[in-house]
């Protein structure tokens, strides 16, 4: 994962929209006023291109920790971080478990969301549709990978991925055709995925993503169980910060939003009541005060330099001295697949 310029909800994956400057991380200036005055130890836990991470040392953080299951994105990091010396702590993991990496409370983490320029614009990686390569979407580049997942899923386990990891309303189809498609011949690369998906569905009209768009965003969520690692993200967050410290994250999918929104209602009390006529909910052992009330989006200068970024969304709280507490990822919306194998 990186300084996510990943391609924004439904629109993810149009790479057909114009690249920028991967250093440059979408809601920057804005997350940074949200958690101002920047003081003490930092945790990225999406580094990629390490736009976060340099933003929050410019800002005054002592020390950050950037952690990225990505080898590559860290292989990168290590020209850019070596002049700030101790400064920058670089980590190899996934922010799931971003507490026992850290090793120490902390003062803040920012966790960007989603799959960033640097992986797409890679044509090997197999993020992109737009590029022909073999069909990977490997974060980590080790595990099951998408030619994996679509070859051997049953086609009830691919539909069910397909509508809830990419709210893909023909996925019954799509995953049918798959299933059709792999008996005469492996499917091992994007361009052929994407073939058998466009022809499920109506071409586009012009403005609209591709068709694969859902698909493939569906499978890579998958692939890289980015769901369930945001669930157990969010938690060791609690776990590490210090009271008074500073949760950030951005997400760029609607469902992403939809489980950050979920865990900082509960977290911090805020959960609408079932009965409206019943007393109004107080919660004296919130573990987080919402910083923003509400999400905040690009601003119009933003979304003129970097269409991608618009619909980013970034969510701010900060911690309490409630101690932490455990959590079921259903509770915050995670969908819940079953993954069975090729019969």
């Amino acid at each position: 994962m990186s300084s996510r310029d990943a391609l924004p909800r439904e629109d993810r994956a149009r790479d057909d929209l114009p690249a920028r400057d991967p250093h440059i991380p979408v809601l920057l200036q804005p997350l940074l006023a949200a958690v101002a005055p920047v003081r003490g130890l930092w945790l990225d836990g999406t580094l990629g291109a390490g736009g976060y991470t340099r933003g929050l040392l410019e800002a005054g953080a002592d020390c950050v920790i950037g952690i990225d299951r990505d080898p590559l994105a860290l292989q990168m990091a290590a020209s850019w971080a070596a002049p700030h010396g101790d400064r920058v702590r670089l980590v190899e993991g996934t922010f799931s478990a971003l507490d026992t990496l850290a090793g120490e409370p902390l003062d803040g983490v920012v966790l960007d969301l989603g799959v960033s320029s640097m992986q797409l614009d890679q044509a090997e990686r197999g993020f992109s549709f737009m590029k022909d390569g073999p069909l990977d979407m490997r974060m980590s580049q080790s595990g099951t990978s998408g030619a994996d997942l679509v070859n051997t899923a049953e086609e009830t386990t691919l539909a069910d991925i397909l509508y809830h990891y990419g709210e893909e309303r023909a996925s019954r189809r799509i995953a049918r055709a798959i299933v059709a498609a792999r008996t005469l011949e492996p499917i091992t690369t994007t361009a052929r995925l994407a073939e058998i998906v466009a022809k499920c569905l109506p071409r586009p009209k012009p403005g609209q993503s591709h068709p694969a768009t859902r698909s493939f965003q569906a499978i890579r969520i998958a692939v890289n169980t980015e769901f369930t690692e945001l669930a157990e993200g969010l938690a060791a967050a609690e776990r590490a910060l210090k009271p008074g410290g500073l949760l950030a994250v951005v997400t760029f999918h609607s469902l992403e939003d939809r489980i950050v929104k979920r865990f900082l209602q509960l977290a911090s009390g805020q959960e609408a009541n079932a009965n409206r006529y019943a007393p109004a909910k107080t919660d004296t052992n919130a573990r987080f005060d919402l910083v923003t009330r509400r999400a905040v989006g690009p601003d119009d200068a933003e979304l003129a330099a970097n269409p991608r970024s618009r619909s980013a969304k970034l969510r701010v709280a900060r911690r309490t001295a409630a101690p932490a507490m455990s959590l079921d990822p259903a509770d915050i919306g995670v969908p819940q697949i079953v993954k069975k194998g090729r019969r």
